[in-house]
């Protein structure tokens, strides 16, 4: 018996990496499963290949399970309305829906043009909105469906030379919070993933130091794509009902529970401020908890030039 005994699930991005892992177990765990993947490039913008998609799913039914593919753009509305219909189609139902489909197109904020930027936003923010706001009517009509989004370190904490990507990333956070909150009378679920694991696009980062080497390679040896599909399946799953709204970082075999921005500290002055009373007294009171930026530098080995 699994988890996941009877249920549909729809991945995107499972042709590689951390998709392919979370197919292959849902597979495991006792769902059908819809595996879908562009089949393109890291930075997207390639007209794809139906080939990854498909190995998976052949891989599924190899071993005894029950697979269909899908090699369409998470970009195009259409294309993912038509993954629904598949699943329903094929499976008569969809019950989850796995969204780490994803690429990169790095580079300093100075010099980043408007189609890097429009491409990330594209995939990563337009596509969860497309698989979720393609799925939910389903899921209200049947007061029963769960969202796993991916959001990212590199916009929790921040990634020098990721500026698309970090805010492409942020939006997914706010966006899974909102449909957690009005889905919640129809037990319709939404939570997001920061993984930490070896992936393409891990694999793509720039090393410049013996540092980031042995940083890299730490990564590659004891933080694997498998780890992080461990949590996506289990908040698919009917006994985790009650979470939703969550948002995790999975780092090897660490599964960690993030704090969501709340007010932190406060200062009142009776006769109001003035740009002078905030400078001279409210900003130092604060000073004291605010955020430092020496955690992005350290992430990301681009040269801030």
């Amino acid at each position: 018996m699994g988890v996941l005994d009877g249920k549909v699930v729809l991945v995107t991005g499972g042709g590689n990496g951390i998709g392919r892992e979370t197919a292959l177990l849902a597979a495991r765990e006792g769902a059908k499963v819809v595996v879908n993947d562009l089949g393109g490039s890291l930075t997207g913008g390639d007209e794809g290949d139906a080939g990854p998609a498909e190995k998976v799913a052949a891989e599924i039914r190899a071993a005894g399970g029950e697979a269909v593919s899908n090699s369409e753009s998470v970009t195009d509305m259409k294309a993912v309305q038509g993954m629904v219909e598949q699943a329903k189609d094929t499976y008569g139902t969809l019950d989850s829906i796995i969204n780490p489909a994803g690429i990169l197109r790095d580079g300093m904020f100075h010099k980043m043009s408007e189609s890097d930027w429009d491409t990330v936003i594209d995939v990563h923010l337009r596509g969860s909105f497309n698989v979720t706001r393609a799925a939910v009517e389903l899921f209200r009509e049947k007061e029963s469906g769960s969202f796993v989004l991916f959001t990212s370190t590199s916009g929790i904490i921040g990634n020098i030379g990721q500026a698309n990507y970090a805010a492409a990333k942020m939006g997914i956070v706010g966006l899974s919070r909102i449909i957690a909150m009005e889905g919640e009378r129809k037990n319709i679920r939404s939570n997001v993933i920061a993984p930490f694991a070896w992936t393409r696009m891990i694999a793509s980062i720039p090393v410049k130091d013996e540092a980031g080497a042995q940083r890299v390679e730490r990564i590659k040896n004891s933080m694997r794509a498998d780890q992080v599909a461990q949590l996506a399946i289990a908040l698919c799953a009917d006994k985790a009902k009650t979470v939703s709204g969550q948002i995790f970082i999975v780092r090897g075999n660490e599964v960690i529970l993030c704090d969501q921005p709340r007010p932190i500290k406060s200062v009142a002055r009776m006769e109001g401020w003035t740009p002078d009373s905030i400078i001279d007294q409210a900003f130092p009171a604060m000073q004291g908890s605010f955020f430092d930026l020496g955690a992005s530098a350290s992430v990301f080995p681009y040269d801030p030039v």
